[in-house]
């Protein structure tokens, strides 16, 4: 059996509308198919539309819930941080008075006193353990600081003195510009 390789061509008769009834019955069958068809399309695709609308709906959500879930812990971290902070100020403000009084004391202090202070906590004795000595060894611990008093004050006239020669300039002109 030979097989031809040529492909027939299948030509329909055109008939006119009207003339076969068969025609129009089945042109209107497959027009009804095609409406039947175009409306399935049409309801799967707003089917398809409708769901991926609720799943994309879903995604936001979940997505607003854990922006609010963090939102939430960091207005809690600030809020704890805000608490620590503020206890945190308490305790300064009051380090801060303490600070604050003894610096307002110490200002108040002439120069001689603060001297004297500097001194006694160079020896290691304390204002009150001072008042607390026998009038022999507070005489002696006075003796003492009134020597290291000179002794500083010797120590800044020489000072002066070395400063004074090495700055190269002439006093008499220092006290001229002092006079002005």
């Amino acid at each position: 059996m030979l097989v031809s390789a040529k492909q027939q061509a299948m030509i329909l008769p055109l008939k006119r509308p009207g003339e076969d009834p068969v025609a129009e019955a089945a042109s209107g069958l497959q027009s009804a198919a095609l409406q039947a068809l175009r409306n399935n399309v049409q309801a799967q695709a707003t089917q398809g539309s409708t769901q991926v609308q609720e799943s994309l709906t879903g995604q936001a959500m979940q997505q607003v819930n854990a922006a609010t879930a963090i939102s939430d812990n960091v207005d809690e971290a600030f809020a704890k941080t805000r608490v620590q902070l503020q206890a945190a100020a308490s305790s300064a403000s009051e380090e801060t008075s303490s600070a604050l009084t003894e610096f307002k004391d110490y200002m108040s202090k002439t120069p001689e006193e603060r001297l004297r202070d500097s001194i006694l906590e160079e020896m290691g004795i304390t204002e009150e353990e001072y008042e607390a000595m026998p009038p022999e060894k507070q005489l002696a611990v006075g003796q003492e600081i009134a020597q290291r008093m000179q002794d500083k004050a010797a120590m800044a006239q020489v000072e002066k003195a070395r400063d004074t020669r090495t700055d190269g300039k002439n006093p008499a002109t220092d006290m001229f510009l002092a006079s002005l």
